[in-house]
C-alpha cells in the first residue's frame, strides 16, 4: 500500500477489519481460557472454584463459537495448516504495510481533506 488516503486502497478494508477484530476476540477467549484454567488451580475456595469453572466453560464455548465463526468466513484453517500459512503470511504483511505507512503527512491538501496553516507551513519549513 502506497497511499492510506487513495480509495483504491480501501477495496476488501471491511473484510480484513472483520477478520482482524475476530481475530483479536480469538486470542482474547484463548487468553481468558488459559487464564481461568490457571485462576482455578489457585483458588482455594470451593465456592469460588466452582465460579470460576463455570467462567472457564462459557469462555470455551466462545472461543468455539468465534473459531466456528471464522472458519466459516475461510479466516481461520484449525485443521488445515497448509491453508492457514498464506493467511497468517498475508496478515503478517499487512501489518508490516500498516506499519510502514505515512499516517500523518504534512500534505493533506488533497480532495475530502482539509489543509491547515500549520501543515502548510511545517510542509514549507521542510523544504
Amino acid at each position: 500500500m502506497r497511499d492510506y488516503l487513495d480509495p483504491e486502497n480501501a477495496k476488501g478494508m471491511p473484510d480484513l477489519m472483520d477478520s482482524a477484530i475476530c481475530t483479536e476476540m480469538l486470542i482474547t477467549a484463548k487468553s481468558a481460557v488459559n487464564n481461568y484454567a490457571i485462576a482455578i488451580t489457585e483458588a482455594v475456595n470451593p465456592e469460588l472454584r466452582q465460579t470460576l469453572v463455570r467462567h472457564l466453560d462459557e469462555a470455551i464455548e466462545m472461543q468455539g463459537a468465534i473459531s466456528s465463526l471464522m472458519a466459516q468466513h475461510n479466516w481461520l484453517f484449525p485443521a488445515d495448516p497448509k491453508s492457514q500459512f498464506p493467511f497468517d503470511r498475508k496478515a503478517a504483511n499487512t501489518a508490516i504495510d500498516v506499519v510502514s505507512m505515512d499516517l500523518f503527512p504534512y500534505d493533506t491538501d488533497r480532495l475530502g481533506m482539509f489543509a491547515t496553516p500549520t501543515n502548510t507551513e511545517s510542509k514549507e519549513n521542510q523544504q
